[in-house]
Order: C-alpha cells, then sequence, then structure tokens
C-alpha cells in the first residue's frame, strides 16, 4: 500500500460522536444513541478491512482514547511504512551563513526623533531637542543628563 508515515508522527483511534452530553426528549435521544453507535460500528468494520486486526481487538482497543506511535502503527497495520531521511541525500551546514546585505543611512534614527509635535499635544519632557536632557552642547550621542 501506499499509507506512510513520517517518524514522529501519532496516531489517535478514537470513537465518534460521544464527546457530548444528549439533550431534548428521551425519543431524540435514544434515536442519537442509535444513530452513533451504527456509524461506530461501520467505522471499526472499516478499520477492521484496512488493519486486518479482528473486530473485538478494535472494539476492546477504542473503549478509550486508542494513542499510537509511527511504529505502532505499523505494527497495527494503520500504516504500511515509516519514511526516513535518506542519509546520502542530505548535504551538512556550512559553518558561514549568507544574510544577505543590509541597508542602512549614514546616522541611527530613533522613533520620533524630530519629529514635530502632533497637534493638540505637548512634548513631553526629557524628549530629543527639549528638557533637563539637552543642554545644547552635548554631542557624545544619546541625550544623557550630566551632572
Amino acid at each position: 500500500g501506499m499509507r506512510y508515515s513520517l517518524p514522529n508522527a501519532r496516531f489517535l483511534l478514537q470513537k465518534t460522536g460521544m464527546d457530548q452530553v444528549f439533550q431534548g426528549q428521551a425519543t431524540d435521544i435514544a434515536l442519537e444513541v442509535r444513530n452513533i453507535k451504527k456509524w461506530n460500528e461501520l467505522m471499526n468494520v472499516e478499520i477492521s478491512k484496512v488493519t486486518g486486526q479482528s473486530l473485538e481487538r478494535i472494539d476492546n482497543d477504542l473503549k478509550r482514547d486508542f494513542y499510537l506511535s509511527s511504529e505502532e502503527a505499523v505494527r497495527y497495520g494503520l500504516i504500511d511504512e515509516v519514511l526516513l531521511p535518506m542519509p546520502g541525500k542530505r548535504t551538512p551546514p556550512s559553518d558561514v551563513v549568507d544574510l544577505g546585505s543590509f541597508q542602512s543611512g549614514s546616522e541611527q534614527k530613533y522613533q520620533r526623533e524630530g519629529a514635530p509635535p502632533a497637534e493638540g499635544q505637548q512634548q513631553q519632557p526629557g524628549a530629543p531637542g527639549q528638557g533637563m536632557f539637552s543642554n545644547g552642547n552635548d554631542d557624545d550621542g544619546p541625550k544623557i543628563a550630566k551632572g
């Protein structure tokens, strides 16, 4: 067959339709339960055909959630093969990673630097260009109060 899996895959087999509380009149609940049981039985027959497992084993396995690793799924008959990487196809990573070239202007700009205050807003103390952090002769980068 052509049923494949990757090595780290997990499989979950479970019954359907039993995850919520049934509400309504007793006859409606009985119809719903009968329908769910019918579809679960049909699903078990199909799983039995696909996997080659007996209906009794499938019924027993699906009493609760049934988890399988990829290797267990092969043994159970759910898949045919686990795909593994071919050693000859891999190329070793190089020591140098080319990240491309970065472009920027000659001077570094900060958010809102030199921008006029928006209408109706005053510039906050300590903002570039005014207040105690700027004394006009600070030429060594960020405006820092000197004491």
